[in-house]
C-alpha cells in the first residue's frame, strides 16, 4: 500500500515529476512528461505495479527528511542503532549545461554518516501506468536495461555495487560506513535510442552542484521579506517544479486519481493546464518577482486558445494539446482502493463559461504589469468578447466541472462580467473603441443579472446557481475581482454565509455543512475534504472585509496543515486529519503566495499596512 498523500515528496526537473515517500520508495514516476504514462504507479496500487525503493533493509519510515535550502534537492536521514545514513534525491533540470541530451534522470546518492547501515534498493519498472513489465537484462556489471516497445529505462549502480536482475525486478543489497557515498541513476530514453553513457562519481557530484546553484539562483529572486517566507518559498519552488519548460504551461499537479474521497470515485487526472488557473497564477509569480516565468505562462496561455473562440477549452496538454481523452485504468486498485482510476480528463469537453472570463483578466493582468501583448492577441481579446456576447446566458458545468445538468452558476456569470469588464479597460490600450459601448453596455447587462437572479434576500448571500440555496465557496472572489467593493453588504452578507461551509476551521467548496457537508450536483456519491485554496480565499475576503486578525488566524491553520517539506495536496479531511486530491496541487500554493501577499505584502520598516484586495 502506499504512504499517505502527506507522505510524498517532489523531485522535477522542469519537464517531469517523481513522487518519493517517507519510506525511500520513489511511488510515482511520468516520463519524459508529465502527462505521459507512469513508469513507476504503485501510488494508485501496490509495489507490483512500480516502485523504486531505497532505504535500510528492514526500515520503513524515515527519521527526518527536508530540502536543501532554497532547492528541490531532497535529503532523507535514516539513524538506527548501527549507523546513520543520507539519500540524496534530486532530478537534474534539463536545461542546457544542467543535463546532458536525453531524457528524465533520477539520482540518489547514498552517504554514510556514522556507523554502518546495511542498505536495499529494489526497483521494479512496469511501463504505461504500471500494465507492462519491460523486459530487463544486464549490460554490464553496473547498468541494467528495461525495455518495452518505445520506452527504456537504464538504472546505473555505482562502483562496487553489484546488482541482481530478476525478470520483474533488480534488486542490490550493500552496505554504506561513515564517510563512504555511491550512487545510482535511473533515466527513461526511448527505446531505439541505445544505452545511455554512464556517469562517473565526478560527473554525479558535479550535477548535484549544477543543481543545487540553479534552484538557489532562481529562489534569489523572490522579494517577498514578510512572515511565513519560506512557505511562500516553497510555494514557488514547487509552481517552477510543476512547470513544463519547454512552452511554459504549469500542471494543476503532479498526479493522477488521487482521491477527494478515499475509497470513492472522485479521482480525476491534473497532469494538464486548466486556464482557470492562469489569473491566480499570473498574478503569483508576478508578485512574487518571476517575471519570466509569468511570461512564459502568458504565452503559453496564448497559444492554446488560438483560433475559433467556440473551441475554448477548460483545460489543454503541456504543449497545448487538445485531445485529453479519458479512460479507466482497470488493472490499477487505486489509492487504497478509491476506483476507477482515471488518467485523461473529460472536463476538457465540457463548456465552462467562466473560462472566458479567466483569459481576458490574465491578459488585462499582463499588460498592467507591464507585460507586452502584441496585435493578435489583441485581436483574441476582441474575438471572445464577441462570442461570450451570444453565450454569458446559457448554464454551463461550472468551475467545479460537474458531472451532471448544466446550470446558471453565479460564479461563471461573475466571471461573463469580469470579461467584458476587462476588454472595456483594456479597450484604451488597445484601440479597440468602437466595440467600447457594446461591451459596456454587456458589463452593465451581465452585472443586473447577476445582482438580480444570483442575490437571495432570505439568505443575505450570493448563491451557487440562479436558484438555488447552497453557498459557494467562489462568492468569495467577487471582491477580489472587482464585481463589488469588499464594503458593500451583500458581499458582508456573503462572507458572513461562508461561516456554512465551516468544517473545523476550514472551508468546502460549496453546500452547508450544518446539512451534512456539500451536496454533490452530480452522482457519484461519496464526500470530500474541505478543499485548501478556497479556505485561502476565505482569508483574502476577511482581511478585505476589515477582520485581520482573523484572516491571519487562516492563514496560520492552513500553514500547519503542510507537509513535513511544505507541501499541499488539493484537500485538508480536518477529522481524519490527512491531505486528499491530487499533489501537490498549484492553486493550493498559488493561494498561499497570493494570501501572503495581500496579508503581508506591503510590510515596509516592520509596519503592515492594512490588508486589501486588489483586482486580479
Amino acid at each position: 500500500m502506499a504512504g499517505r498523500i502527506e507522505d510524498y515528496a517532489l523531485v522535477g526537473d522542469l519537464e517531469t515529476a517523481a513522487l518519493i515517500g517517507t519510506d525511500g520508495s520513489v511511488d510515482w514516476w511520468c516520463a519524459p512528461r508529465f502527462d505521459s504514462p507512469a513508469c513507476l504507479a504503485a501510488l494508485l496500487g501496490d509495489p507490483a505495479h512500480g516502485r523504486w525503493l531505497l532505504a535500510p533493509a528492514g526500515k520503513t519510515r524515515c527519521t527526518r527528511r527536508s530540502y536543501r535550502g532554497d532547492t528541490l534537492v531532497l535529503d532523507t536521514f535514516w539513524e538506527s542503532v548501527t549507523g546513520t545514513v543520507r539519500v540524496t534525491d534530486f532530478m537534474p533540470p534539463r536545461s542546457p549545461g544542467l543535463a546532458p541530451e536525453g531524457g528524465p534522470r533520477i539520482i540518489r546518492v547514498v552517504e554514510g554518516i556514522a556507523g554502518r547501515v546495511s542498505m536495499r534498493s529494489e526497483l521494479g519498472l512496469r511501463f504505461h501506468h504500471g500494465s507492462i513489465v519491460p523486459w530487463t537484462r544486464s549490460v554490464d556489471r553496473s547498468t541494467v536495461a528495461s525495455v518495452a516497445g518505445p520506452d527504456a529505462a537504464y538504472l546505473s549502480c555505482g562502483p562496487g555495487v553489484d546488482p541482481t536482475v530478476t525478470p520483474d525486478r533488480t534488486t542490490v543489497e550493500f552496505t554504506v560506513s561513515a564517510g563512504s557515498r555511491t550512487a545510482f541513476v535511473l533515466g527513461w530514453r526511448p527505446s531505439h535510442t541505445g544505452v545511455p553513457p554512464t556517469a562517473s562519481p565526478a560527473e554525479i557530484d558535479a550535477t548535484l552542484l549544477r543543481t543545487l546553484a540553479f534552484w538557489n539562483d532562481w529562489a534569489a529572486s523572490l522579494r517577498y521579506e514578510g512572515p511565513a517566507r519560506e512557505a511562500v518559498l516553497r510555494s514557488l519552488l514547487t509552481l517552477k517544479a510543476l512547470t513544463y519548460a519547454p512552452t511554459g504551461g504549469i500542471v494543476a499537479a503532479a498526479t493522477a486519481s488521487l482521491p477527494e474521497s478515499i475509497g470513492a470515485q472522485r479521482n480525476w487526472d491534473y497532469r494538464f493546464c486548466w486556464l482557470r488557473d492562469s489569473t491566480f497564477t499570473l498574478s503569483c509569480l508576478l508578485r512574487g518577482g518571476f517575471r519570466r516565468e509569468a511570461v512564459a505562462w502568458k504565452d503559453w496561455l496564448l497559444r492554446a486558445v488560438a483560433g475559433d473562440p467556440a473551441d475554448l477549452q477548460p483545460l489543454y496538454g503541456v504543449e497545448g494539446q487538445r485531445r485529453l481523452p479519458e479512460v479507466y485504468a482497470d488493472w490499477l486498485p487505486g489509492y487504497e482502493g478509491s476506483r476507477p482510476v482515471r488518467f485523461g480528463n473529460a472536463a476538457v469537453d465540457q463548456f465552462q463559461l467562466d473560462i472566458y472570463g479567466e483569459v481576458l483578466n490574465t491578459v488585462y493582468s499582463a499588460v498592467r504589469a507591464g507585460v507586452a501583448v502584441d496585435p493578435p492577441a489583441w485581436a483574441l481579446v476582441a474575438e471572445l468578447l464577441e462570442y461570450l456576447g451570444t453565450r454569458w446566458c446559457e448554464p454551463d458545468e461550472g468551475i467545479w466541472e460537474v458531472r451532471g445538468p448544466r446550470r446558471h452558476f453565479v460564479h461563471s456569470k461573475v466571471m461573463a462580467w469580469v470579461a467584458a469588464d476587462r476588454a472595456v479597460r483594456l479597450a484604451r490600450v488597445a484601440g479597440l473603441r468602437g466595440s467600447v459601448r457594446r461591451w459596456q453596455a454587456l458589463r452593465h447587462e451581465i452585472h443586473a443579472d447577476i445582482c438580480t437572479r444570483g442575490w437571495s434576500e432570505e439568505q443575505q448571500s450570493f448563491t451557487q446557481y440562479y436558484g438555488g440555496h447552497e453557498v459557494d465557496a467562489t462568492a468569495l472572489l467577487i471582491p477580489r475581482l472587482g464585481f463589488l467593493p469588499a464594503d458593500d453588504p451583500r458581499v458582508l452578507g456573503t462572507v458572513k454565509a461562508m461561516e456554512r461551509l465551516d468544517e473545523h476551521g476550514f472551508l468546502r467548496r460549496y453546500g452547508d455543512v450544518r446539512d451534512g457537508g456539500a451536496h454533490h450536483l452530480d452522482d457519484l456519491g461519496g464526500t470530500e475534504g474541505a478543499f485548501v485554496a478556497c479556505t485561502f480565499w476565505y482569508a483574502d475576503a476577511l482581511a478585505a472585509t476589515g477582520r485581520p486578525a482573523e484572516a491571519r488566524a487562516v492563514f496560520e491553520r492552513v500553514l500547519a496543515i503542510r507537509n513535513d517539506v511544505g507541501l499541499l495536496a488539493e484537500e485538508w479531511d480536518p477529522v481524519a486529519r490527512r491531505q486528499l486530491g491530487n499533489t501537490p496541487q498549484a492553486l493550493s500554493h498559488v493561494a498561499l503566495v497570493n494570501t501572503a501577499f495581500t496579508l503581508y505584502g506591503t510590510r515596509r520598516h516592520g509596519r503592515t499596512a492594512t490588508p486589501r484586495l486588489a483586482v486580479a
